[in-house]
């Protein structure tokens, strides 16, 4: 059975609530937010179910700009509507702004010395790691059909054995996630 993305919550998450779940979310996301985000939003809070924040995840990774702050925008509606919106946004906004601004700062001063590239090198890798085990953490919990695992085959292939262009690529497999969902429905 289909989850609708517009349901109902469960249950009300206010308004507060929402800001400093979305302000923590903000000020983990080192290296990369989505792990935070699920750990935040599913495990610790519980606000929505594994299925749900990928479902969400996958509709903010395919429109323009950055998937979670896209999926921010679809979280904070559904519990609070419009002020929702503004307030997860403004809160998973707010302190990397002004972490990145100050370390912005100090990297201009200190950008020419080889340990401190060596050490991004390293943070580089360190989040690479950490989106890779967030998205197997998720495909476990989601349970996923054979048509899910054939689009993730696909995608993987597609951008990293192939190294097609992401756009092209992303377009593809929307519609043949598509084509495949209605053709087991039917089946």
């Amino acid at each position: 059975m289909q989850h609708d993305l517009s349901a109902s919550p469960r249950r009300n998450i206010g308004k507060a609530e929402l800001f400093l779940g979305f302000l923590k979310i903000g000020l983990l996301g080192f290296g990369g937010v989505a792990p935070w985000a699920r750990h935040i939003i599913v495990e610790e809070k519980g606000w929505l179910t594994d299925k749900e924040f990928a479902e969400i995840l996958g509709v903010g990774q395919v429109l323009p700009g950055p998937n979670v702050v896209n999926a921010s925008v679809i979280i904070g509606n559904r519990f609070q509507g419009p002020v929702g919106v503004l307030l997860c946004l403004l809160g998973q906004m707010a302190m990397p702004v002004v972490i990145v601004i100050g370390l912005a700062m100090v990297y201009q001063r200190l950008a020419s010395i080889p340990e401190v590239h060596a050490a991004l090198i390293g943070a580089a890798a360190a989040s690479a790691g950490m989106v890779l085990g967030t998205a197997l953490k998720m495909i476990r919990n989601i349970r996923p059909t054979a048509v899910t695992l054939g689009i993730v085959g696909l995608g993987f292939a597609s951008i990293a054995l192939f190294r097609w262009p992401l756009v092209p690529v992303v377009v593809g497999l929307v519609v043949l996630a598509i084509a495949g969902t209605v053709l087991v429905r039917r089946s």
